[in-house]
């Protein structure tokens, strides 16, 4: 049977209820709360990521990207993230990224370089990169400038900036056996390193820079003496042979010693960057400091061969200089070749002295007169032989009262001292002279003189041997018998030796005769007048 429909009339009408608003749901927080999470992830690794810096190097070598980390006193600080080259390709460009921490360190003294196993010296560094791998080295600025771009050290630095003590610098003529890393020496005891060096601007000489160690830096004063200490100094004395070496580490490195005179270790430490002479050896470094020098130029024209730098001014035995530069010239006006010797006189070596007490320093214009007074005396500069073996020559100051008149040309810069001819100078003239005079001698007429000389007496001894001498001998052979007959005469058997005996004893008894007389007569003097008295029975 059919199942009856519903009547749709019947069924009630549907009425529109109102919108009701949204409810979240529960599931909705989840995705929220990552999305949360991850943006504060990402502010936070913005917030927390460190500089990110640029590092110039010559090449690659050592560099990998990703791998190659930065440290600082072996803690690592950072990583190279990306090598490039430079747009010239000229220089490898290592990006790296630094802790964030660094960030104040990044300044413009800040030095980077790359440590890898490096030989230099008597030193080996870098030996534990063999198995890790290389990594870039820093060593902290002490600047305010911030900087984000380096040019990395293509060695490392000796001495950090963070090590306790003060550098100084060096002036010498050449570098030497000096090298970087060479020891620096206080009484046989290392004390500093040298840390650098480059050539002066002029090309005259070299510039070094040494750093000595605290505690050490406060025996360096303004009037320490530094000398070069490499190799070895060997005297021959009286006393033997010494020799003198600071180390076996100098013998092979070099080496740079200092002292300071007993007299100057009370003074305060010399303050950074002070300028020191670097010299040969101990001998020069510690002679007396010259603060006084007064520089002249003597114009010589004989020949200056054996005249050499450093050679001597010598006044009367006294050095007080030396000198300190030899040239040529051509004088333009009179077409004159001149050997211009500068000098350096040190006027403290040479106080003026009364019997009661020290003269004052003269001052300037005082000494310049008192310079003038001397050489219208006759002050005058000479090139003198220092060695005969040798053939050494040094300047001697004397006073020549014969010598022609001159001055001092202060016009010229030094100051030009008045010279005369040198003693060797002299002795040359002297044999030129000698030499001149032996030629204009009748050498052939001498000659011809004396071969006649020489026949005549040819002559004269033929007529000696010839004629003279049977003569002589025939009156020798006489004077002979002469002296055999007086032998003869003078025999103890002769009749004339025997009288002559008997007359000698008889004058013996005489004169014992005469001396019993004597005493007699002064016994009795008036036997003169009255006679022997007659002895009584």
């Amino acid at each position: 049977m059919a199942e009856a429909r519903p009547d749709p009339s019947a069924l009630p009408e549907a009425e529109a209820a109102p919108r009701s608003r949204w409810r979240p749901q529960l599931v909705w927080l989840v995705p929220l709360v990552a999305a949360l999470i991850g943006g504060w992830l990402a502010v936070k690794s913005i917030l927390d990521r460190g500089p990110v810096i640029d590092i110039v190097f010559k090449s690659a070598e050592g560099l990998e990207a990703g791998k190659t980390k930065v440290k600082y006193k072996d803690v690592d600080i950072g990583l190279v993230t990306a090598v490039s080259l430079s747009r010239d390709l000229r220089q490898v460009l290592a990006s790296a990224e630094l802790v964030k921490d660094f960030q104040p360190h990044l300044v413009e003294d800040t030095r980077f370089w790359l440590v890898k196993p490096r030989i230099s010296g008597g030193s080996v560094s870098g030996l534990g990169t063999v198995l890790s791998g290389a990594y870039i080295g820093v060593d902290v600025g002490k600047s305010s400038r911030a900087q984000k771009t380096f040019a990395a050290l293509e060695v490392p630095p000796v001495i950090q900036l963070d090590t306790p003590g003060r550098e100084f610098v060096l002036r010498s003529a050449d570098l030497g056996s000096l090298a970087m890393g060479s020891p620096v020496f206080f009484r046989r005891l290392q004390v500093g390193q040298v840390v650098g060096y480059q050539l002066d601007g002029n090309g005259r000489g070299v510039s070094l820079r040494l750093f000595v160690n605290a505690p050490y830096d406060r025996f360096v004063t303004d009037n320490s003496r530094f000398w070069n200490a490499s190799g070895i100094d060997v005297k021959l004395g009286a006393g033997g042979i010494e020799v003198d070496t600071q180390s076996l580490a100098s013998l092979l490195l070099g080496g740079v010693a200092f002292e300071t005179p007993e007299e100057s270790v009370a003074l305060p430490g010399a303050a950074p960057d002070t300028p020191f002479e670097l010299f040969a050896d101990r001998a020069r470094a510690m002679r007396n400091p010259e603060r006084d020098v007064l520089k002249m130029v003597l114009l010589f024209d004989e020949s200056l061969r054996g005249l050499e730098t450093g050679a001597p001014v010598d006044f009367r035995g006294i050095a007080i200089g030396e000198v300190t530069a030899i040239r040529v010239e051509l004088e333009p006006d009179s077409r004159r070749i001149v050997m211009p010797v500068e000098i350096s006189l040190y006027p403290e070596r040479l106080r003026l002295r009364s019997r009661d007490k020290d003269l004052p320093r003269l001052s300037g214009e005082a000494r310049r007169r008192f310079l003038e007074e001397l050489v219208a005396k006759g002050l005058r500069a000479q090139l003198r032989s220092g060695n005969l073996l040798t053939g050494q020559l040094y300047v001697g100051l004397d006073f020549f009262p014969q010598a022609t008149t001159a001055r001092i040309d202060w016009d010229s810069e030094p100051p030009g001292l008045p010279t005369t001819g040198g003693s060797l100078g002299e002795l040359q003239a002297s044999l030129q002279r000698v030499a001149g005079r032996l030629e204009k001698l009748p050498l052939e007429q001498i000659g011809a003189d004396l071969r006649q000389t020489l026949q005549t007496t040819s002559r004269l001894l033929h007529r000696l041997d010839t004629q003279v001498a049977p003569e002589v001998v025939a009156t020798l052979g006489e004077a002979r018998k002469a002296v055999d007959t007086a032998q003869n005469m003078m025999a103890a058997d002769e009749p004339l030796q025997q009288d002559t005996r008997e007359a000698i004893r008889e004058l013996g008894r005489t004169a014992r005769s005469l001396r019993a007389l004597a005493d007699y007569l002064e016994r009795h003097p008036e036997a003169l007048l009255w006679g022997k008295k007659k002895s009584e029975p």
